[in-house]
């Protein structure tokens, strides 16, 4: 396939108004001559709001209707703005997206949550994409709408779904090839595939840069640009840390570093499709899409500064025998058929003579079902609220400033990453 074309992502914040999205409108009107496929997430909150709808129909609350009705006025609020004549396409189009969901909310609820999940979450991409199409014809620019999930195909694992690759491809070959030929831009979903039997999957939380990283490679494009609303790739949290730095280049070795150990500037699924095809990654700020940004690609002569990633919400595992037995290999072999079934993933680990450590992200139950699946073979204790600060290019100074005033549970240090597990512990006064 031709290397001409260019994958731009937009993520929810450069949606979520009709601001946001006359910025991005003028940032595809600079590049109407070139061939762009667009790659949109869900709009604002969207994704939070579908999953309180899943949520209260699982539970039986009553809610779900009057929630996905919030849902429904938001985007035809957003609609009416951009496209004033309700007589266009568009508004049936959305209107027939709220009925299909109707349908999963008149039935009752699955007995596989994350199945249902799917089924009714991915329908925030799915009302973004065709709004973001109409105000792009709106606007002049002729741009061909196209359902991601003819294209990724992935297995039945509903909420991370793993993409079939082989497949993937040659339906992209398949589907995407006669859209090639059409005047101006293409647009789709971010964030969903579906399985062989046609039902919708999701890619994991934020993955719609992943998706985006999916096309780019099935049809070899020429660059991959994320919007975000960030001047880049910084070193640290702006919202946690003061002069943070932009890293003007980094390479994809690096960007992979930093997404694994919890940077969130891209999903960390994002990188590796790229380099396998030496695909260049550009994170740009569509509030001001004149600045550089950052460039990823290939090995980067640079000296990077400390980068620092803080995870919240992790769990801490310390994992030992019934027995108190050594933690021998057939333990770890167990131990980890149990994290691939339940697609953990390990932000951490220690091996001691009697106990294994692990931290998770603690999120969807996981841990617990986890815990509960090892329960019969391991004695488990739990740590929750704790945080994990990795540190890549650490200096020994910037360790002892991150960990003033809390506890630290855990600690390891390789070659260029440091990473303490740590817990904020109240003071407490000595009564006199």
């Amino acid at each position: 396939m031709s290397r001409k074309i260019k994958v731009f992502k937009f993520g929810g914040s450069s949606l979520k108004n009709v601001e946001n999205i006359g910025r991005v409108v003028e940032i595809l009107r600079q590049h109407r001559d070139q061939q762009i496929l667009i790659v949109v997430s869900a709009m604002g909150e969207t994704t939070n709001g579908l999953e309180k709808v899943v949520a209260a129909h699982a539970k039986g609350t009553g809610q779900a209707i009057s929630l996905l009705q919030d849902i429904r006025a938001y985007h035809l609020e957003i609609l009416r703005r951009l496209v004033p004549d309700e007589g266009q396409e568009v508004y049936a189009l959305i209107n027939d997206l709220f009925v299909e969901i109707e349908w999963v909310l008149d039935e009752a609820p699955h007995d596989n949550y994350d199945y249902m999940y799917d089924q009714v979450v991915g329908f925030g991409e799915l009302l973004s994409s065709r709004i973001i199409q109409a105000a792009l014809q709106q606007a002049d620019l002729p741009t061909t709408w196209f359902d991601a999930r003819d294209v990724i195909l992935t297995d039945n694992l509903y909420r991370e779904g793993w993409v079939q690759w082989d497949q993937t491809i040659a339906r992209a070959k398949q589907v995407l090839t006669p859209l090639l030929g059409e005047p101006g831009f293409l647009i789709t979903q971010g964030f969903i595939g579906s399985t062989s039997e046609n039902f919708t999957t999701t890619l994991g939380r934020e993955g719609s840069d992943y998706s985006a990283a999916i096309f780019s490679h099935c049809l070899d494009a020429a660059s991959m640009t994320v919007w975000k609303d960030v001047a880049g790739v910084l070193n640290a949290d702006p919202k946690i840390f003061d002069n943070v730095i932009r890293l003007d280049r980094i390479s994809y070795k690096e960007a992979i570093e930093m997404t694994y150990y919890g940077a969130r500037v891209i999903h960390l699924k994002t990188v590796k499709p790229l380099q396998n095809k030496n695909i260049p990654l550009y994170i740009k700020s569509y509030l001001h899409p004149e600045d550089p940004g950052t460039a990823i690609s290939g090995d980067v002569d640079v000296s990077y500064p400390p980068i620092i990633a803080i995870e919240k919400n992790q769990a801490l595992l310390q994992i030992s025998t019934l027995d108190f037995s050594f933690v021998a290999e057939q333990h770890i072999s167990t131990l980890f058929q149990h994290i691939a079934r339940f697609r953990l993933q390990v932000n951490t680990m220690q091996n001691t003579g009697l106990s294994f450590v692990v931290c998770f992200n603690d999120i969807d139950e996981k841990v617990d079902q986890f815990v509960e699946a090892i329960s019969a073979d391991f004695q488990v204790y739990v740590d929750r609220g704790v945080e994990l600060i990795t540190v890549r290019h650490y200096q020994k100074d910037l360790l002892e400033e991150l960990v003033s005033g809390k506890v630290v549970l855990m600690e390891e240090r390789i070659k260029d990453t440091a990473q303490m597990v740590v817990k904020t512990v109240p003071r407490l006064k000595l009564k006199s």
